[in-house]
Order: structure tokens, then sequence, then C-alpha cells
């Protein structure tokens, strides 16, 4: 029988959402609660486990704790991308690494909840309720306004679509965003530098890279109006977090929306935290893909693919 191990079920819905007793004979299953912030821990945990199954970024499987794990067979991911994951250093052990299936709906969901509460401050408002005030602030309207969208892919398209049904005018900008994608989406192509001079909400959909890490920093926020928000449920890093946390202390932008950051999870005493607590940003716990919906794509995922595994054709292979 395979040993296995599902990490960071943070939930405990691993069983909720995948049907495990189409393995019962085959496998014993373990699953973890808790997250690591320790490798040494990680590894001796992990000793005796032929397959590890990996909610998307939560823990990283470097080359160093790969080798580590002598009786490890199959990875699995949550999703078909990870880069928390080294491929390389898998496919060097002959270790199979699969991902699940997955749904963009959620995230690009979250994104616009971000978006609207930032922009009507109601996390602002929900705490005057919540300690027996009244109306404090004042908010604004979305339509005729501008989206900037970085990164139009499944769900900047989304979202695109969701400023448009709010009466928005939408423009984007990536790297390698072609006029025929735009066009096919009724929104305008526009420069970097356009995109940020000209958005009243940015919103980010790019993928992490070595061309996005840290491409926003206090350059990029000099050149946004000072009303403007962004918002963030991509990958914390393509914002320097530093220079946000100075953008947002000197006014240079209104505010902002995070589901992602540089650390997760996020420190207690992290400085944004602090800023949540001064109504400049509001911050959620990586929910982007955290619904009932995306699990079951995820969990019934992990029982597929050893299904496939133990069957000698496995799906879904990433290396």
């Amino acid at each position: 029988m395979l040993n296995v191990a599902v990490l960071d079920d943070y939930q405990n819905v691993t069983r909720k959402f995948g049907n495990w007793s189409e393995l019962d004979s085959k496998i014993n299953l373990k699953i973890f609660n808790k997250f690591f912030d320790n490798s040494d821990d990680l590894v001796k945990c992990l000793l005796d486990f032929e397959v590890l199954c990996l909610m998307r970024e939560r823990t990283v499987l470097s080359a160093s704790i790969i080798n580590k794990l002598p009786k490890l067979k199959l990875v699995i991911t949550t999703g078909m991308w990870n880069p928390s994951v080294d491929k390389n250093a898998l496919k060097k052990r002959e270790i199979v690494f699969c991902g699940t299936d997955n749904r963009i709906e959620s995230t690009a969901e979250l994104s616009w909840l971000l978006t609207q509460v930032v922009w009507r401050n109601i996390s602002q408002e929900f705490e005057n309720m919540k300690n027996g005030r009244w109306q404090t602030s004042i908010g604004r309207t979305l339509f005729g306004k501008t989206l900037g969208i970085f990164g139009l892919g499944k769900q900047g398209k989304q979202v695109a679509r969701f400023g448009k049904a709010f009466g928005m005018n939408v423009i984007a900008w990536s790297h390698n965003l072609t006029r025929e994608i735009c066009d096919g989406e009724n929104v305008s192509l526009v420069t970097s530098d356009d995109l940020f001079k000209n958005s009243d909400v940015i919103s980010i959909h790019t993928k992490l890279s070595d061309r996005t890490i840290g491409f926003i920093d206090l350059n990029k926020f000099k050149l946004m109006k000072k009303t403007s928000i962004i918002i963030n449920t991509s990958r914390g890093p393509i914002i320097k977090e530093k220079d946000l946390i100075t953008a947002l202390n000197n006014k240079t932008i209104s505010g902002a929306g995070l589901d992602v950051y540089d650390i997760e999870p996020l420190p207690e005493k992290h400085e944004l935290r602090n800023l949540m607590n001064e109504n400049k940003v509001v911050l959620t716990p990586h929910l982007g893909y955290v619904s009932a919906e995306t699990y079951e794509k995820f969990h019934q995922g992990y029982v597929d693919v050893i299904l496939s595994y133990l069957n000698g054709k496995p799906k879904n292979v990433l290396n």
C-alpha cells in the first residue's frame, strides 16, 4: 500500500471533498492540518511517504527537501502550476509530478469583491456598525471609472467583464499581451506606464516570473492617481511590499486590497496588519481559490491522479 500525505489542509476538508473510499484498500492516508514553518520538521514528518498532495503554494518543496525524502515517488499539486515545487529536482529523482483540474471563478469573484470593499470603504463602515457607530466615510461609484487589468488571461478576462458590467472603461497591459486578445474582449491595449497613470483601479492577474517579481514598485505607485487603488489576488511578490506600505502611508495611492503576500501565512505582527487597522488596506488570507467548488476539483483530483498512477498511466503530468 502507498503511504499518502495531504499537506496544509487548514480547514480539515480533505475527506469531505474527495471520494477517498475509492482508494481505501490501496493507500494509507495521513492528513496534516498545520503549516510547517521549519523544513527539518517537514522532512521528519514526510520520510515514510511515497505520495505527497500539495495545496497550491502553501508548502515549498525545494530540491534540498526533495532529496531528503528517499521514498518519494509521486507529488500532486492542486492546479496545473506550482512555482513552489522544484520540478527539475523531481525529474532528476524520476519522481512523477502531476496536477489537478482547477476553477478560475472564485479568484476572479474575490478580486471584484475586494475592489468594491476598498472602493466603498466597506471594512471601515463594517467596523462602525460592529462598534455601535454610524457612517463616517464617503464612498465612490465605479461607473465611468477606469479599470486597469495587469494580465488579460482567464481571470483577467473575467474581471474585465465584471468591470464592464459596472459601466467601467477597461484597459489592459502585460508583457506578452496582444491587440488581438484585447479586441476579443473589447478592452483597450495600453502601455505599462499608461496602465498605471490612467487607472482608477488596478487589478493584478499575471503570473509570478522573473519579469514580474517586484515589477510594481514605488515608481509605479508614483505614476498612479492619488485616488486610485490596487488589488492583488495573483502573487504577493509581484508588488514590492515595502514600497506598497510606503505608498499607503504617504497617501501616494488611496488604498489596496490584498489576498496574497511575500510570506504566507502573513506574520501576526506584519506591518500590513497595522495598516488594515488604520483602514488603509483590506486583507484576506489567500482565499482566492478557497471555495467549495474549487476544493471539489482539487481533492477529487488528488484521488483521480493517484488512481491513474496506480494503473500505470498517471494523468496531468507536469514534468
